[in-house]
């Protein structure tokens, strides 16, 4: 485990690309080291490697390539039992006053028509002090089990840490699973959680939107029922979408008709996309994009459990899958400072006070981890 950790130093010191990641509910780790400092890209989304790409639709998706990279996994332990330091900010009025004037803006603009739903989001510096990448890595493998937690560097991008609950894409052999994830509030106790009416039909309005881009890529299609997931201290709401490609569509086809997703961005995606880089006075660059495994090699088991497949367990077969990710609940790491990135999704019946206190209850779970 240390070693893989000091692999990363290395990494770092030698200003060269890596990604180490874990996936939901797993206890491996595991790292693509690349062994020159070229920054890769992909088009059509046919390589192999890792992929990090923005939330601008017109931007480039960077590429680790399997080919110009080491692979390395380990059983995933936990590297430090330090309890995290809570960072104490004052608020910040002026931010604060910022973020709900265009809140304001964006539920005015909702009422005239112009679009159903629009995802708002703002940027927090933090000041850092004897930051550990390692320590703070470990605090987010152990407090997020159940999210994609990953830390990415690329000496000409950047240096970004995140432990996001929301899958964008599970693909393999034409069959694909996606979520639509959407609804927010803190988890308090186990007991039985009430969702409100905004957030039911802010997490409706994502499922729409998903089902209506899909549908046509799709020859079949299964939706569940919503239900509720725990991501860290938080809450969301969750349905379950999969089926099957039809034989003429690609990868990068079911890629781009779910990214960005209304949980990113908003509904209709082109109205709300615009608003969003006209009206936030920042960019997002990788936060709200998407991450993770572009047809690597995996061992997959068989699809059910009859008893011939019980039997045949042993004859697992290795082909290509992606696992991409939304990037959410990330930080950009530049010199003496983490940037934040938070936000939320804004409907007719939004409370511009309430979503500015739900920013500030996500930027406190993100805090803790430095």
């Amino acid at each position: 485990m240390n070693d893989f950790f000091e692999k990363i130093e290395q990494q770092l010191k030698k200003a060269r690309p890596f990604v180490v990641y874990k996936k939901p509910d797993t206890g491996v780790l595991k790292g693509l080291f690349q062994n020159n400092d070229t920054l890769f890209k992909t088009s059509d989304f046919s390589e192999s490697g890792f992929v990090f790409s923005p939330f601008n639709t017109k931007s480039d998706t960077i590429l680790i390539p399997i080919k110009a990279a080491v692979s390395l996994e380990t059983p995933y332990s936990e590297l430090s039992k330090k309890a995290p330091n809570h960072i104490n900010t004052p608020p910040d009025n002026l931010e604060k006053k910022r973020y709900i004037t265009l809140v304001k803006k964006a539920i005015s603009t909702i009422n005239k028509g112009d679009f159903e739903k629009v995802v708002i989001s703002r940027k927090e510096a933090v000041a850092l002090s004897n930051f550990n990448l390692s320590v703070t890595l470990s605090r987010l493998l152990s407090a997020y089990t159940k999210a994609f937690v990953y830390c990415w560097y690329h000496p000409k991008v950047g240096l970004w840490l995140g432990a996001t609950p929301e899958t964008l894409l599970q693909y393999n052999e034409k069959r694909f699973a996606t979520m639509a994830l959407a609804g927010t509030q803190v988890f308090h106790t186990a007991a039985e959680v009430v969702w409100a009416k905004k957030e039911k039909n802010e997490q409706q309005l994502v499922t729409n939107f998903i089902k209506t881009k899909v549908s046509p890529l799709a020859n079949s299609l299964t939706v569940s029922s919503p239900k509720t997931t725990k991501a860290g201290s938080l809450l969301h709401l969750q349905t379950d979408i999969h089926g099957t490609l039809k034989p003429s569509v690609v990868l990068k086809n079911l890629i781009f008709a779910l990214h960005p997703t209304p949980a990113v961005c908003g509904l209709p995606m082109e109205a709300a996309q615009t608003f969003v880089l006209d009206e936030e006075n920042y960019n997002r660059t990788y936060y709200s994009g998407f991450l993770g495994e572009l047809n690597i090699n995996t061992k997959l088991k068989p699809r059910t459990s009859t008893k011939r497949n019980i039997e045949h367990r042993a004859y697992t077969t290795i082909k290509p899958q992606t696992e991409l990710y939304v990037n959410l609940r990330c930080m950009q790491i530049q010199d003496q400072l983490a940037n934040l990135y938070i936000g939320g999704g804004i409907t007719k019946d939004s409370k511009p006070e309430s979503e500015w206190e739900e920013t500030v209850a996500k930027s406190l779970i993100m805090k803790t981890m430095l």
